[in-house]
């Protein structure tokens, strides 16, 4: 694990002052741009889905979309996008979230999942834990077991693991990085 972990953090790139001034953004396009480095990341969160028994994966806007759409190819798993609110046709579930400064929504589609879907939640980095919280609390209103979540990299200085695990009610949080 600590080659993959070498590999996907040399990949990363540091943006400072982005999106504002004192934010040290951490920029994954490099990682995605290198075919050995994503294909490492694909196959390890595979690797995890399968090992955690998941039917689906669900991809949280818009990251999670392109990290969880090729895991969910390489698992053989049929992928869930979650989306923001009104950007999905037809029956949805939707589910409110706090953020630092208001709230937010998300949904997916309500036939999408079912009583016999074990899901894992994909997405590219664990901050506050709230929109991955959220999708956690629509699975389960679907029908749906959680298998847990899968992040690329946990922001460690940031509350989101206590939010998150507390939600996931003991189903694994995994992050192949804590920055």
């Amino acid at each position: 694990m600590t080659d993959i972990k070498e590999l996907l953090l040399s990949r990363i790139r540091d943006v400072q002052d982005y999106p504002e001034p004192g934010v040290l953004f951490k920029d994954i396009t490099p990682l995605l741009a290198d075919p050995a480095a994503f294909t490492a990341l694909t196959d390890t969160l595979a690797e995890l889905c399968v090992r955690n028994g998941a039917t689906k994966i669900v991809g949280l806007e818009a990251r999670g979309f392109i990290l969880g759409a090729p895991v969910a190819i390489r698992a053989g798993l049929g992928f869930i996008p979650v989306r923001k609110a009104g950007k999905l046709p037809g029956a949805t579930l939707t589910q409110s979230y706090d953020l630092e400064y208001g709230s937010a929504e998300i949904e997916v589609h309500a036939e999408d999942l079912g009583a016999d879907d074990r899901v894992m939640v994909i997405d590219d980095v664990l901050a506050t834990g709230g929109t991955a919280e959220a999708a956690v609390h629509l699975i389960r209103r679907a029908g749906a077991e959680v298998a847990g979540c899968a992040v690329l990299m946990e922001l460690g200085f940031l509350p989101g693991r206590g939010r998150l695990e507390s939600a996931l009610q003991g189903a694994p949080l995994d992050a192949l990085l804590v920055v």
